[in-house]
């Protein structure tokens, strides 16, 4: 699985060869697990706790452009957690 990052003990990731649309990113944090889209930040599926979402969402829309260009390029960078 590559890793895009990690904060406050949430992982995540994007996985480059069996993706599917709409393009997403997974979150895991200790058991529970996620997916979000990239575009509308929501969770298509999962069991990540409210407080755990928002904690992503957050993330995320610091980052949208950069996951969406790692999604259309497949390719892994490194993004800096937040602080």
């Amino acid at each position: 699985m590559p890793e895009v990052t990690r904060f406050y003990g949430i992982v995540i990731y994007i996985y480059f060869s069996r993706e599917h649309n709409p393009p997403h990113f997974h979150a895991v944090y200790g058991s529970k697990e996620g997916a979000f889209c990239i575009k509308t930040l929501n969770m298509l599926y999962g069991n990540l706790s409210q407080k755990a979402q928002s904690l992503v969402k957050e993330w995320a829309a610091k980052y949208q452009n950069e996951l969406m260009a790692m999604w259309n390029t497949k390719q892994r960078q490194k993004l800096q957690p937040l602080d």
